[in-house]
């Protein structure tokens, strides 16, 4: 299982571990626009194909997604918290110096 900076598992969408729900913080970026979603999930691949679709209307006008990192976590509070700080300033410098062209 492979670390994400400064968060939790990187694991394929919907892994369940001891059979408890995982839940994931991701981060997706626009294909055509310079524009970085954040969010959670506890289904990440049918998550990812409702941005796509333009099923979100904060993500809408965006469409093409891809996926820059997804972190697993064994509680909704635990990925509530990584989503918070991916949103806060730092979280922001953060995804601007390493994802952002």
């Amino acid at each position: 299982m492979e670390k994400s900076p400064g968060g939790g598992t990187c694991l394929p969408a919907g892994r369940l571990v001891d059979a408890k729900i995982m839940y994931f913080t991701y981060v997706i970026k626009s294909k055509l626009r310079n524009y970085i979603y954040v969010g959670i999930t506890s289904n990440l691949e049918k998550r990812l194909l409702e941005h796509n679709l333009g099923k979100n209307k904060t993500t809408k006008p965006y469409v093409k997604f891809e996926l820059i990192t997804a972190e697993s976590y064994n509680s909704r509070l635990e990925a509530r918290k990584r989503e918070k700080w991916f949103k806060s300033g730092e979280g922001k410098e953060f995804l601007k110096m390493h994802y952002m062209k």
